[in-house]
């Protein structure tokens, strides 16, 4: 008896690839369907109560003031040049954030796991405390304790020589003159040197065993490369300290109460949870590293920084790249306590321009691009730090 030959479209239906296929062509149009009704429907409302779109509003005079901006900004520049400024100063406390909140959780997790019981006990009850207030109670906390607390200019506290501490923010000296732009360069050129050097280290190291000593010799780079490029340049260089003149400081660089204090909540808060990360990617290393370490005779800070540290780092890199990406985020914030980021002047903007929807897609475009920055440079050293099987 001859079996009854299977029909094509039931062949092909029972191909898995196909019906793999299917549903995702399937799935990829209800989601082009679903936009392009939302996009839709969106701008005929708009239409419909005379609501311009689009962006041609960038282009126009933005009429309002910042309080701090990076760039040159007057009232008469335009929207995008105010957008500029609110990015820029989004970035600036996003990447000194992360920097010291590396440095400092680094340090409380590494306490974490001290012999000395006390130390031991205070960094355990700064994580718990830490990450248990909510950031925004603690930003309110840190600009009312810089606002309300520190005293008027007249009074300021000055812990140390020409570093003033008042209700009208930090004033700490600053370096002016053209020798700026050489010392820039100096610098420049002493991290890529230092880039170069420390890749040359690890080849060397892993053909002869031999340790190059990197970290003395970046930082002898770090500093002699500014300075003899500034020397050979011959321009003048000026050291300029705040004095109060009238009734606040004149000169120097101002850190405001918005800044410093949106800086200091953050720092602080990510901290502890950057503790948590750099413990338990030490935790991670097991035990016997430690006692090999120790059997050939090895202080217990460079069994840290030459053996644990660098295959912790494979464990910690990940999870560290999501508080990169909290800190950053967790920046827009800045809007509670006055501090002029891109979520506060896009806020401005819209209250003036009534673009509502462009104003919100400028934001999220914005913070996915730095997110995704931020995100490429991570999984790039992850990858360069991860095993490599052979």
């Amino acid at each position: 008896m001859s079996s009854r030959p299977v029909p094509l479209v039931l062949k092909v239906w029972n191909d898995p690839k196909f019906r793999a296929i299917f549903y995702q062509v399937v799935a990829v149009t209800l989601v082009g369907v679903g936009l392009w009704y939302l996009i839709s429907n969106t701008l005929h409302n708009l239409s419909a109560r005379n609501i311009a779109t689009g962006f041609d509003f960038l282009g126009r005079e933005a009429g309002f003031a910042i309080g701090e901006s990076s760039l040159a900004y007057t009232p008469a520049d335009t929207y995008a040049r105010a957008l500029s400024v609110g990015l820029l100063n989004t970035l600036r406390v996003a990447v000194i954030g992360i920097v010291f909140a590396t440095l400092l959780g680094t340090l409380i997790g590494i306490a974490r796991l001290s012999g000395n019981w006390l130390i031991a006990k205070l960094a355990s009850i700064y994580v718990e405390v830490m990450r248990n207030i909510p950031l925004l109670l603690q930003l309110f906390f840190w600009y009312a304790l810089i606002a309300e607390t520190l005293p008027g200019p007249r009074q300021a506290l000055s812990p140390i020589a020409g570093v003033f501490l008042s209700n009208r923010g930090f004033k700490i000296p600053t370096v002016e003159g053209d020798g700026l732009t050489w010392l820039a360069a100096g610098f420049f050129i002493s991290v890529v040197i230092v880039l170069v050097l420390a890749n040359w280290s690890r080849r060397r190291q892993a053909q002869t065993g031999q340790i190059f000593p990197v970290f003395k010799t970046a930082a002898l780079l770090l500093i002699a490369c500014p300075l003899v490029a500034w020397w050979l340049s011959g321009s003048a260089l000026a050291l300029e300290i705040p004095a109060l003149k009238g009734f606040n400081f004149q000169g120097g660089l101002t850190l405001s109460p918005e800044f410093a204090a949106l800086l200091i909540g953050l720092v602080i808060y990510t901290a502890a949870f950057v503790a948590e990360v750099v413990r338990s990617g030490i935790e991670s290393v097991g035990k016997g590293q430690w006692e090999a370490a120790g059997a050939i005779g090895l202080r217990r800070g460079l069994i840290l920084r030459l053996i644990v540290l660098p295959q912790a780092l494979r464990v910690i890199i990940p999870p560290m790249t999501s508080q990169y990406l909290n800190i950053t985020k967790n920046s827009s914030l800045a809007v509670a306590i006055g501090y002029p980021d891109l979520v506060s002047v896009v806020n401005t903007t819209l209250n003036q321009t009534g673009q509502a929807i462009e104003g919100i897609m400028i934001i999220m475009g914005a913070y996915l691009t730095v997110s995704l920055a931020i995100s490429v440079i991570m999984n790039w050293y992850n990858a360069r730090m991860a095993l490599v099987e052979r």
